[in-house]
């Protein structure tokens, strides 16, 4: 299933959303510019590889700045045009709603804390592994965390394939997001082990789903009491 329009109404510009996909299209635009061994390089420099961490307890105060710039680093980065654009359309249709909530600078702040702690899921999950990841999807799964919580009744505009067949539906976001979280946790529960092996890094996903739906959750709350107690 597909999202293609989220049919909640906003009452502001979503611009930090549309400067996120906008830097993640030129960042994938000098990927592809490069020369395979540069592009190469550049992933593995820049990307989330699980087994640093190792090299990061033991000297901790030399690699913890490289460590830390690799989690913010890897969320820029992308390993084909369908990684890009299939990223990119699930951050438009639940990104808007998210910052309009949450206003600009917040939701830029939440954005960046969920992609952290996805990685941080994907290097615990996947220890040892030599595999650099990238990718936008785990900071994506926060931002469908908080849109699960903000906006469970919301319709989505779904395109869904039956065979060679293609047809819409509208959908309740709990619903949808709520199937699209299942899978990535049995995917994940089956991949578990399964440390030097490529694909999708199902961890990442449900590590920024939760600590998204966790994290608005609080917002939520605390701007709740403000009000009432204000």
């Amino acid at each position: 299933m597909i999202p293609l329009r989220a049919e909640n109404p906003r009452r502001s510009f979503a611009a930090v959303n549309l400067l996120l996909i906008l830097i993640n299209v030129v960042v994938f635009l000098y990927q592809v510019s490069l020369p395979p061994r540069a592009a190469e390089a550049l992933v593995l420099r820049f990307g989330v590889v699980p087994a640093r961490a190792e090299r990061l307890l033991a000297r901790p105060a030399e690699r913890a700045p490289a460590a830390f710039t690799s989690l913010f680093t890897s969320m820029f980065l992308h390993g084909g045009w369908l990684h890009l654009l299939g990223n990119m359309l699930f951050l438009w249709v639940f990104g808007g709603g998210v910052e309009d909530r949450l206003g600009h600078a917040r939701y830029l702040l939440f954005y960046l804390l969920c992609g952290l702690g996805a990685g941080i899921t994907h290097v615990v999950a996947n220890w040892g592994s030599a595999l650099p990841s990238i990718g936008a999807s785990g900071a994506i799964s926060g931002v469908m965390g908080a849109y699960i919580v903000l906006f469970p009744r919301s319709r989505i505009l779904t395109l869904v394939p039956l065979i060679i067949f293609f047809f819409t539906v509208r959908l309740p976001a709990v619903l949808l997001l709520g199937y699209w979280f299942a899978i990535q946790f049995l995917s994940g529960l089956s991949a578990l082990g399964a440390t030097d092996q490529g694909g999708v890094a199902w961890w990442a996903h449900i590590g920024g789903f939760l600590l998204g739906a966790f994290l608005v959750w609080g917002m939520a709350s605390e701007s709740s009491w403000q009000t009432r107690s204000g």
